[in-house]
């Protein structure tokens, strides 16, 4: 459990909402690191463009990124 309440939506900028959106759309629900990181708009649009980045990064395969990242997930005991 966080020590800090995440952003709502109703308390979000146009900008957090977005994301919120997109991220519910694409794992199901917000997740409370992008509720977190909703507290400083500017550290949310620079953690956005990483993952965006991340995501068009061609040099390496997206079958063994997912692997990657799943591996790394069980290592850490990330639920995600």
């Amino acid at each position: 459990m966080a020590r800090i309440a995440g952003v709502r939506s109703r308390n979000a900028t146009w900008f957090s909402r977005v994301l919120f959106f997109m991220t519910r759309r694409r794992l199901g629900r917000v997740i409370m690191p992008i509720q977190i990181t909703a507290h400083h708009p500017r550290l949310l649009r620079a953690v956005a463009h990483m993952e965006l980045g991340q995501l068009a990064a061609k040099s390496v395969d997206a079958r063994l990124k997912m692997l990657a990242q799943i591996k790394v997930a069980l290592i850490i005991g990330c639920p995600f």
